[in-house]
């Protein structure tokens, strides 16, 4: 199996296992999936961890108003009384006024910061270190996993409006965000790998040859962004330590250069006269003056 280090930029992502024979076209559209997907399971991770703090998201027309206003208006929903978390709520307040301020308890959040823990190991950069390769039904099993802490902690379900339920049903609206600038659809992913372009219509293997244990690393980004920056020569780390060792060889040389003691001239290999005395057997004489 061909394995690919695939990256964003400069910025290490997974993992993947894959044929000299497939089409770069399929291929740009797993990579461009598994990349969503792991974006997608930190977006929702981001929202629970907010979820676990302060509780539900409120309306759009509720959010920054204080309880009074809400009041006025008459804006209070039966949504409110119906979102509850499983075995009672405690109150704390989101000072933005964005969520209703009614947190899961103790236990129940526990659950949640669990598994958005083990979600985020499981698609973490970190498993590249580990050589373990990411796959779609990894990403499918960690947002299985979050829908899952979700439903637990609030049975009844969530609001239509909250952002984590619009993730979980892919209605998510990401437009004029940061976030969905970040999103490659599939039809616009570019795939390069040693400077050059992977042409759709084409196989991964027209570039790469026939053999199928090889490591490359491919970049992925939207098209019409031209070509990416290259590869170093030598790694970040590798440079480090050259630059490391470099410096610990320019210190011993200045204290070699500093360095005048001239004891070793009382050394005996350092002695001009030591094999005469040897041969004559005047060597290792003591003497003291009365």
């Amino acid at each position: 199996m061909v394995r690919l280090h695939v990256k964003h930029g400069d910025d290490s992502q997974f993992l993947l296992e894959t044929t000299v024979d497939v089409p770069v076209e399929d291929l740009a559209n797993q990579v461009a999936a598994i990349y969503n997907g792991r974006l997608k399971m930190n977006r929702i991770c981001s929202e629970m961890e907010e979820l676990a703090e302060h509780g539900i998201t409120m309306p759009p027309n509720m959010q920054g108003l204080t309880d009074e206003q809400i009041e006025e208006l008459k804006l209070k929903d039966e949504w409110e009384t119906k979102c509850l978390p499983s075995g009672g709520s405690v109150f704390k307040k989101d000072e933005i006024g964005r969520r209703n301020g009614h947190a899961p308890n103790e236990n129940m959040k526990n659950v949640l910061q669990k598994t958005m823990e083990e979600a985020k190991a499981l698609l973490s950069k970190k498993q590249v270190e580990a050589n373990v390769c990411v796959t779609m039904d990894m990403v499918k099993d960690a947002l299985d996993q979050l829908r899952g802490a979700v439903m637990i902690v609030y049975p009844m379900g969530l609001p239509p409006h909250d952002p984590i339920r619009m993730e979980f049903e892919n209605n998510e609206d990401l437009s004029g965000t940061q976030a969905g600038q970040m999103v490659i659809e599939e039809p616009a992913a570019q795939l390069w790998w040693a400077g050059k372009e992977l042409l759709r219509k084409k196989k991964l293997g027209d570039y790469i040859g026939r053999n199928e244990k090889t490591k490359i690393i491919v970049k992925i980004q939207k098209r019409g962004q031209g070509a990416p920056a290259r590869e170093p020569v030598i790694s970040e780390e590798d440079q480090k330590k050259m630059m490391m060792y470099y410096h610990r060889r320019q210190e011993e040389l200045k204290k070699l250069e500093e360095n005048e003691d001239i004891t070793y001239l009382n050394a005996d290999w350092a002695d001009s006269s030591s094999l005469k005395r040897q041969f004559q057997g005047v060597k290792n004489i003591k003497w003291r003056p009365r």
